[in-house]
């Protein structure tokens, strides 16, 4: 199958990316032009990937890249905002699906393969997950046949979030925003990669959206443990930190890239990030399901 890709160059990008050639579907992967050479020589070994030089808000570019694609994966998303670059939810997430959409629609594209985000709503609390939403809409009401996926946080070599917390482990005093009970289902890039590649020709999951999560509910608390374990940390000393001491420090400090959170991502980190149905995924795909602990010590040291 020949499948157009955006995202591709991302930390769920690189995963899929490796999944899809390893199946021998033939790719077209959506590359900035300013990146197209640099990623040419990165898979430059591999003969049924190319790049297509295009943006999102470029519909010919969409256009000419998807021409013979038999089916769309649209991975591209934002957790965070940089309004002075234009880097919206609204403009990621909604417009940026429409016009792939669009261009998809054009192309006659038989399969329409969506990542989204667990907590996708209407009338959500957080912009995130508002603007998910109004982009499954967009999906469920194109006319081209459909699978969403809605994954909790994924974890995997060169992630963000494990890494991240691994490195306030290795600290002597680990801080923990509240008390820490609020739960989450990480799951695995691997599995991620599986049932997107199997969603191409899955007949069974047309139409569906599909919580994605790792095997149980992780409290944020007890994931920490875990990364402390996994590194030979066997106490992670924690201290828990107000809410209402981190909302000014958020409130001040969100609008440096440096800074860690953003009042958004504490919304969606208290509110909770767990599965409500965990079973459709692994009935309706073939994938192992992998503990989050067993995961995590594959690649953290």
């Amino acid at each position: 199958m020949k499948v157009f890709l955006t995202g591709g160059t991302g930390f769920v990008g690189k995963g899929l990316l490796e999944k899809l050639a390893a199946d021998g579907h033939e790719v077209v992967c959506l590359v900035r032009p300013s990146s197209q050479e640099k990623w040419g020589k990165q898979h430059q070994a591999t003969t049924n990937i190319r790049a297509a030089a295009g943006d999102l808000f470029d519909p010919d570019s969409l256009t000419r890249a998807m021409e013979d694609c038999d089916a769309v994966i649209h991975l591209v998303g934002i957790i965070r905002e940089s309004k002075q670059k234009g880097s919206t939810f609204s403009r990621i997430h909604v417009e940026g699906t429409r016009n792939v959409l669009q261009a998809a629609a054009k192309a006659d594209i038989r399969r329409f393969v969506h990542m989204s985000a667990l907590g996708a709503r209407a009338n959500a609390t957080s912009g995130y997950h508002q603007s998910k939403y109004e982009a499954e809409q967009l999906v469920q009401n194109s006319g081209i046949p459909y699978v969403i996926f809605r994954p909790s946080v994924i974890f995997g070599p060169g992630d963000e979030f494990v890494n991240m917390l691994a490195d306030l482990v290795r600290m002597p005093v680990t801080p923990v925003i509240g008390d820490g009970s609020y739960l989450l289902q990480p799951v695995a890039r691997k599995t991620v990669a599986d049932v997107f590649v199997q969603a191409l020709s899955q007949e069974s999951a047309v139409g569906r959206i599909f919580e994605t999560g790792g095997p149980q509910p992780v409290s944020y608390g007890s994931i920490l443990d875990a990364i402390g374990e996994a590194i030979g940390k066997r106490n992670v000393r924690k201290i828990h930190i107000p809410l209402g001491l981190m909302k000014p420090v958020i409130n001040l400090m969100e609008g440096f890239p440096f800074f860690p959170i953003t009042n958004t991502q504490l919304t969606m980190l208290l509110e909770g990030n767990a599965c409500s149905d965990t079973e459709s995924l692994y009935h309706v795909f073939d994938t192992p399901k992998i503990p989050f602990l067993q995961g995590i010590k594959e690649y953290l040291r």
